[in-house]
């Protein structure tokens, strides 16, 4: 009875079993085929590779999910379904995605068909995706917002054509160009607004905006702005200063940006005291101190710590540890608003590095990249090191951006540094105009290339068409002589420096100077050089020989000692109140007509320069000093010897509402060293001493034609000082992008000691016979000029540009005055 009653039970649970739908889900089956229908260009077996059974053959619901999946992710069909066909067999329908018969831009004048075609994911002959069609419309709009343009339209137009094809069309409307306008600070009290816009490398929109790009909106620049507002804040005492925030909002109705810095600067700090600390056995940390550049009582600077620290770090290995690290500590005394300094010299871990691995350097040749860096493979991994490379890169301007990376090595002692670079043009060529009433009009074109054939080399070749000079150039630079830093530069050189209304007789000058270069730190370098030039005069025959000209009602012609001729000029004419001294024949000075008749002359010279700089901007500076010593010694062969030396120091500071202050002081001596000094051998000075006065207008004067014509030649001088005082302040009621500031000085200063020829056996001259020996009157006083005026400071578009207008206060007698003088340039 039991039995058969299990007999039952068995036989009813195979009926339900057998009569259970065999599409359920839940269940594995075997398929026998794929059909798909509605493919033109795919072929079936690519359909089929997306469902893919398990090893007994069955697909389960999920795996033909998954390959519904898959499918529309190729981007190849507009629809895919997937249904039951008879006898259970899988029916996958497609709809393909036309193909693209081409790609147009319209409405795109500032940004060419080239580029976007290769920012767009969209190609030609390639499958149209409508999805991939919106992503390539907003990257367009991308674009273009990254260029200043917030106002662009991009609309994608599609075209139908025959055989499944479609063309593809983006309909750009541009717009203008969305700038900056305007740049607002919030919590800043030690520094104005004015000021804080020198800092930051974004500007407000204005009238001249279309000459640069600063005032376009740029995300990336304004975040890079306000690191830069940190650091100017922190090199100047503020230690706990923080850019909260850089807000952008969008004006409809100016159609750009208002963009507005919230700081919060908390207090100045100075440096109270300053200690070096050192955990590495027999290292005295006190031998650090020559090498700190931060001082007790000056303000707390950031930077200077910095480079305090890499000083020290290089040092530290140059002493042979390699892993010594030196990292700085501050603690602040928020009462007395000062920081006590501590650099702590510590051992670091032995790591050393295994690779250097450059990229992104397709021009420039990897020996010039690498030979930037004091460390390399195999060498303990000094960071203060890289980050020096770093900078030397960077200041190269051969790249956009250049960033030094470490990854892990091959073991835990090992890093690889990665140099990440984009390259960037390296040619330049322009064509510059200006004008000044030194030089009257000039042009100059010019053609140079920093990264010669990516080899780091510098050449350039100027030609300069002038009212009153012309000339040409060429100049070579070989920063890294034999593998060491030092720089080979040679300059060839061509100059002709007209008669103009400040010397009666025009130069010639051709030569050539090579000259070494050496960097002794950041902040001073050395240069020696060698100098070979040939100079002449040439001077029209009417200043040359007084026949030429009628008798005394017309030019009185120059008298002669009345021993001589009684009293009688060379016309027959009774002189009265001769002039003692005898002249040649001529109206131009004697040293001129002298060197005119000597012919052309050869100098040969050594010469040093060393300069210090610590300008914080070489451009427009607001604070630092600035040495320029100068000596050259001719006589190395040539016609000429003489020792010429010369100074010239400026020290900008900031002073109180964003004016700064300058002292400028010059000096200079020339000393002969046997033979006798020519005329152009002596320093000409005028405005480029004490502004007020003309170019060659102070110091030593010929008088001898003074009676008929008044001042003659200026002879110069072999000793010049001067000094000047001038305030620089902004325009607050103009924009700070206009680039106006004026200026208000005092000059002081002098130029004397002339020791060129006064006196000279004419030799071929007209009245050689009865004057064989010429005498010249000059004025040699030594008196000092003073002057002050104000100026007008213009940073355009178009190059730097100055007005002056001065004052003297006080002059020689035959000074001649100049009180307006401008001078500028560009370069387009």
């Amino acid at each position: 009875m039991y039995v058969g009653m299990r007999v039952r039970a068995g036989l009813l649970a195979a009926l339900i079993m057998f009569a259970m739908p065999v599409s359920s889900p839940a269940v594995a089956e075997s398929v026998p085929s794929i059909q798909v229908e509605g493919n033109r260009r795919v072929e079936a077996e690519t359909v089929r590779s997306y469902f893919r059974p398990d090893s007994g053959g069955r697909l389960d619901q999920g795996a033909i999910d998954d390959g519904l999946k898959a499918l529309i992710e190729t981007g190849l069909f507009q629809d895919v379904r997937i249904n039951r066909g008879a006898g259970g067999q899988i029916v996958v329908s497609v709809v393909e995605n036309p193909v693209i018969g081409r790609i147009a831009f319209e409405g795109n004048k500032k940004i060419k068909d080239e580029q976007l075609t290769g920012e767009v994911q969209s190609k030609a002959r390639g499958t149209f995706s409508r999805a991939m069609v919106q992503s390539d419309t907003l990257r367009i709009a991308e674009i273009y917002r990254r260029s200043g343009r917030y106002d662009v339209r991009v609309t994608p137009e599609i075209i139908e054509q025959p055989n499944n094809r479609v063309d593809l069309v983006f309909t750009v409307e541009e717009g203008a160009k969305t700038g900056v306008k305007s740049i607002e600070f919030v919590g800043n009290s030690a520094y104005s607004s004015y000021r804080l816009r020198d800092v930051i490398k974004t500007h407000e929109s204005n009238l001249l905006s279309f000459l640069a790009s600063s005032d376009i909106y740029d995300p990336d620049r304004v975040e890079a702005d306000r690191d830069l507002i940190r650091r100017f804040y922190l090199k100047n005492g503020f230690a706990d200063v923080q850019v909260v925030a850089a807000l952008t909002e969008y004006d409809p109705e100016k159609k750009g940006f208002n963009v507005t810095f919230k700081i919060e600067e908390g207090s100045q700090y100075r440096v109270g005291s300053i200690d070096f600390r050192s955990s590495i056995p027999n290292f005295d940390p006190t031998s650090m101190r020559n090498y700190s550049r931060v001082n007790v009582g000056s303000l707390y600077d950031v930077e200077s710590v910095e480079k305090s620290v890499e000083e020290m770090q290089i040092e530290a290995s140059r002493r042979g540890y390699a892993f010594a690290v030196v990292r700085p500590g501050g603690d602040r005394n928020f009462e007395a608003h000062t920081v006590s300094v501590v650099f702590n010299i510590d051992e670091g871990p032995r790591t050393y590095i295994e690779r250097i691995n450059l990229r992104g350097n397709t021009r420039t040749r990897d020996y010039v990249i690498r030979r930037e860096f004091d460390v390399s493979e195999g060498d303990a991994y000094n960071r203060a090191l890289v980050d020096r490379a770093e900078r030397r890169l960077k200041n190269l301007d051969y790249f956009k951006s250049v960033k030094i990376t470490t990854e892990p090595g091959s073991s835990s002692d090992r890093v690889i540094l990665l140099v990440d670079m984009e390259e960037k043009s390296t040619g330049d060529f322009s064509i510059s105009g200006g004008y000044s009433t030194t030089d009257g009009a000039l042009a100059e074109v010019s053609v140079s290339e920093r990264n010669l054939l990516g080899r780091g080399l510098f050449a350039k070749a100027a030609v300069t068409y002038g009212q009153y000079a012309r000339g040409a150039s060429l100049s070579f630079v070989e920063p890294y002589l034999l593998d060491y830093r030092v720089a080979l530069g040679l300059d060839v050189s061509y100059r002709a420096q007209l008669a103009n209304d400040y010397a009666s007789y025009s130069t010639t000058t051709l030569g050539f100077s090579p000259r070494l270069g050496f960097a002794l730190r950041e902040d001073l370098s050395l240069q020696f050089r060698y100098s070979l030039y040939q100079q002449s005069i040439t001077l029209p025959s009417i200043l040359n020989n007084c026949n030429n000209l009628a008798g005394p009602a017309f030019f009185p012609t120059p008298t002669y000692i009345s021993t001589v001729l009684g009293g009688v000029d060379p016309t027959g004419n009774a002189q009265a109140g001769l002039l003692p001294g005898c002249l040649s024949d001529g109206e131009s000075s004697l040293p001129v007509r002298e060197a005119l008749a000597n012919g052309a002359t050869w100098t040969s010279s050594l010469g040093y320069s060393l300069n210090y700089n610590t300008l914080d901007n070489n451009k427009n500076p607001t604070d630092g000093l600035l040495i320029d010593f100068k000596q050259d010694f001719a006589g190395v062969g040539g016609d000429v010897s003489y020792l010429k030396s010369a100074i010239d120091a400026k020290y900008y500071t900031p002073l109180a509402a964003d004016i700064v202050g300058l002292i400028h002081a010059q000096g200079g001596m020339l000393d002969s060293m046997g033979s006798q000094l020519r005329m152009l051998d002596q320093f000409q000075m005028g405005p480029n001493l004490i502004r007020g006065f003309a170019p060659n207008g102070i110091g030593p004067r010929d008088l001898t034609f003074y009676p008929y014509t008044g001042s003659g030649d200026s002879l110069g001088g072999t000793k010049y000082w001067g000094v000047s005082a001038e305030l620089q302040m902004p325009f607050w009621f103009l924009p700070k992008e206009v680039g106006l500031k004026g200026a208000a000085y005092a000059d002081a200063g002098s130029l004397w000691d002339y020791k060129g020829p006064t006196s000279w056996t004419a030799t071929g001259e007209v009245n050689s016979p009865t004057c064989p020996t010429c005498a010249m009157q000059y004025d040699d006083s030594n008196i000092i000029r003073t002057s002050v005026g104000v100026g007008l400071i213009w940073q355009s578009p178009f190059g730097p540009l100055r007005f002056d207008y001065a004052v003297p206060l006080s002059k020689g007698k035959y000074d001649i005055v100049q009180q307006f003088r401008f001078g500028g340039g560009t370069s387009f």
